[in-house]
């Protein structure tokens, strides 16, 4: 962070609550409804560090997209004076859950897998839909792994994806592995 950004951190500790209602407006360019002084400290100093530095990558986006993907609904109940519990009020409520887009044991598409195998490299790069390896598609891990060894692997075992549930053979071990 440089001085100037650190030095307006800092600045915001010493503000009232007012202050900072006053400071949540320059920097959000819109009222808030909060008068928690400890709220409004985070919410501004965040504020200020990403106006100066940037805000979230677009790994961090995807990723809090995939959370919010896996997090089941809820909406509000209608502020209108109906008493809950009532026929019509269940009618427009809505719960669910949002489709899962992509396998939350894969990587992000365009991370690169590496695997030793026999003393050879094998080097898949995960795609948005399915995988790369040696130039071809391929749509499972499971099909790379035995195309790259000419035996049947589960795809995410063989490149340390998923948990054995007993101790892995010293002869497959994955690159980077303790042994």
């Amino acid at each position: 962070m440089d001085k100037a950004t650190y030095q307006q951190v800092q600045a915001l500790s010493r503000m009232t609550v007012g202050e900072l209602r006053e400071r949540y407006i320059d920097v959000f360019g819109e009222e808030t409804r909060s008068h928690h002084k400890d709220f409004l400290l985070k919410r501004i100093a965040w504020r200020i560090q990403a106006l100066a530095e940037g805000g979230l990558s677009e790994r961090a986006k995807r990723r809090a997209e995939e959370i919010a993907n896996d997090a089941d609904l809820r909406i509000r109940i209608p502020r209108d004076p109906v008493k809950p519990g009532l026929m019509e009020v269940r009618r427009r409520s809505v719960t669910g859950r949002l489709l899962q887009l992509m396998d939350t044991r894969l990587p992000l598409p365009g991370t690169l897998l590496v695997r030793e195998f026999q003393g050879r490299d094998i080097v898949v790069k995960v795609l948005d839909k399915g995988f790369e390896y040696e130039g071809r598609h391929f749509k499972s891990l499971s099909a790379i792994a035995k195309e790259a060894t000419g035996t049947k692997w589960n795809g995410f075992l063989f490149f340390g994806l998923k948990k054995s549930k007993r101790p892995r053979n010293q002869n497959h071990e994955s690159k980077g592995s303790n042994e």
